[in-house]
């Protein structure tokens, strides 16, 4: 076990001498290289930054205004019948907007039915088999200046909804 940790400590460490000896064994400004990513980091958080907020502040009037306990109910009596907890259905809902604020709702399911409940163990599953779809879309399209999605949020429905589906299994068989 001491094995992991040292290798866990250092392995940090080691990758960051491996680029830069790497850098200047192939005679490469290092630093200069890493000032110029840096600067174009920046630039691209400043592009993305107008959709970040406009994401944060959709996701906190849904939350605030009481809609997505709404929604949560109304759709809540259908996922209900097809033995996915109507619970989860906000979680749902926001997992595909924002990762952070689906946290949020996962630390309030887990204070109200407890971390080893069969919503917690599902809720924990399906927050790591699916993706925050609108978010990743947005903000990597954005970046990358890729204007036509085409099957993209078809085909991440998809797979969100194979990840919701594979939560509920696994965790019943738990």
């Amino acid at each position: 076990m001491k094995f992991l940790i040292f290798l866990s400590e250092i392995s940090i460490p080691l990758i960051l001498f491996y680029i830069v000896g790497f850098g200047i064994l192939m005679k490469c400004h290092v630093y200069e290289e890493f000032v110029k990513g840096a600067k174009d980091g920046i630039l691209t958080v400043v592009k993305i930054l107008p959709t970040l907020i406009g994401l944060m502040v959709a996701v906190g009037v849904l939350r605030a205004s009481g809609c997505l306990d709404m929604l949560g109910q109304v759709l809540g009596k259908l996922t209900r019948q097809i033995g996915f907890p109507s619970e989860l259905v906000p979680l749902t809902i926001i997992r595909m907007f924002s990762s952070s604020a689906a946290t949020g709702l996962v630390l309030d399911i887990f204070k109200e039915f407890g971390t080893d409940s069969h919503i917690g163990l599902i809720a924990s599953i399906m927050m790591s088999c699916t993706e925050t779809i609108f978010y990743t879309i947005s903000v990597y399209f954005i970046a990358a200046k890729v204007n036509k999605t085409r099957y993209t949020v078809i085909g991440a429905m998809l797979a969100t909804i194979a990840g919701m589906i594979a939560s509920v299994i696994l965790a019943g068989n738990m």
